[in-house]
């Protein structure tokens, strides 16, 4: 795979690409604590069914660069998408595909600008919608007590110690039968200096600031919790130690028509790299319908 770069909305992403840059745009968005790393077995398979397939670090996770303007928040995150469609050559046949926060950001991007993105695929992270009562559960909301820990300015410092280890510790709770040693090395490359790892937790930050003050960013925010028109595919690993797989809800009621869900056995919440053939499959046959 290339490693490229490229600016957009004033930030410097850097982003794997494999295929003809000719092809149909498929945007891959990874999450937390996670990397464009992961997509490493899904970009091949989708160059050879002719997509130009490109998959960026997220802002504030290097080698990408900080946001100037410490924006984290979901509808950013959304423009993002939208600024790399143009930037990157993509038309009305671009697909767009999202894992944990790159599914927060699919589903802004393909609701507030659909004619950018023929099909939509997310993972581990469903509409707000369906999961609108689940989230709130008791079992849940102990699988998400870091979200409100970051919320607090120890985070950070939790976080770092011992190389790291908290991140190590995350991906085994979350993919409890995956080795996870290699994406966590690189994860550890992204957010190992203090300002990406700040950047990374200010994500969740973002959560609870209320809509963003840009008006572009808040409705791209705002979008994402409507029904986005394109076909969807959604995946949700039946083993995920983050977000449950009881917490979803009925996922299936807040997509389009033609939309798929696939719960994937003996996966996690890294389903994309523990059951990498399998959601390939899924993947690409979806694709290409």
């Amino acid at each position: 795979m290339d490693r490229r770069t490229v600016t957009v909305n004033g930030v410097e992403l850097a982003y794997l690409c494999e295929g003809p840059d000719d092809g149909p745009l498929a945007l891959c968005l990874h999450g937390f604590p996670d990397t464009a790393h992961t997509w490493r077995h899904l970009l091949p398979r989708l160059a050879a069914a002719g997509y130009h397939a490109v998959a960026p670090f997220l802002r504030g996770y290097a080698p990408s660069g900080l946001a100037s303007d410490g924006r984290y928040d979901t509808g950013t995150l959304a423009l993002d998408a939208c600024a790399l469609h143009d930037a990157l050559g993509g038309a009305g046949d671009a697909v767009i595909i999202g894992h944990d926060w790159g599914a927060f950001a699919t589903y802004g991007a393909a609701a507030s600008e659909p004619d950018r993105w023929r099909r939509v695929v997310t993972a581990a992270v469903a509409p707000q919608a369906a999961m609108a009562e689940g989230f709130f559960s008791y079992d849940q909301l102990r699988r998400s007590w870091y979200v409100f820990f970051f919320q607090t300015p120890l985070a950070e410092h939790a976080v770092s110690l011992d190389d790291h280890h908290f991140v190590d510790r995350l991906w085994a709770d979350w993919s409890p039968s995956y080795d996870a040693s290699w994406d966590v090395a690189k994860v550890k490359e992204a957010i190992g200096t203090p300002e990406h790892l700040a950047a990374a937790i200010g994500y969740y930050r973002a959560m609870f600031a209320g809509p963003p003050d840009d008006p572009a960013a808040a409705a791209a925010q705002a979008a994402a919790s409507t029904v986005a028109p394109q076909p969807t595919l959604y995946l949700h690993g039946a083993d995920d130690g983050c977000i449950g797989v009881d917490a979803i809800g009925p996922v299936a009621d807040h997509l389009a028509p033609g939309s798929e869900v696939v719960v994937v056995e003996h996966a996690g919440h890294f389903l994309h790299v523990e059951r990498p053939d399998e959601v390939g499959d899924h993947i690409i046959g979806f694709l290409g319908r």
